[in-house]
């Protein structure tokens, strides 16, 4: 079951200069970040109230952050949803023949994750997280 909407994952060239703004216009910090290995990317979380922003930057040019910045520039990567069990909404989803990037869940930079492609979601790249209990 879908519980709720965990964060709006923001691509950027430079992540200094994209907090910057966050911090110096709205108001808002950096309450935790990691250099994520597996994807190249550096990443920051901005809280704002039960969700938060995630913004990424590459820190390859390899990074799958970094190939989707040479496509469609900086701005929103993906819309990231909680669930209760991810393997379950794998499933549900295979069923109903929605393309998965993801068949099986993986460890993403802050909790276990699978992406749903964007062809079968008018484009937008959703990602389901699951915490742990």
């Amino acid at each position: 079951m879908i519980k709720k909407i965990d964060h709006v994952g923001m691509a950027v060239n430079n992540l200094d200069s994209a907090l910057a703004f966050y911090r110096d216009v709205l108001g808002i910090e950096a309450s935790s970040f990691e250099d994520y290995a597996p994807d190249q990317i550096r990443t920051a979380f901005l809280k704002v109230g039960d969700a938060s922003f995630e913004v990424m930057a590459p820190t390859s040019p390899e990074s799958p952050v970094a190939k989707f910045l040479e496509k469609r520039g900086e701005g929103m990567h993906h819309i990231s949803l909680e669930v209760d069990d991810i393997r379950a909404e794998l499933k549900k989803l295979e069923a109903k023949g929605v393309a998965l990037i993801d068949k099986e869940p993986r460890q993403g930079a802050h909790f276990i994750v699978a992406f749903v492609h964007p062809r079968s979601t008018g484009g937008v790249l959703l990602e389901l997280t699951q915490k742990p209990k």
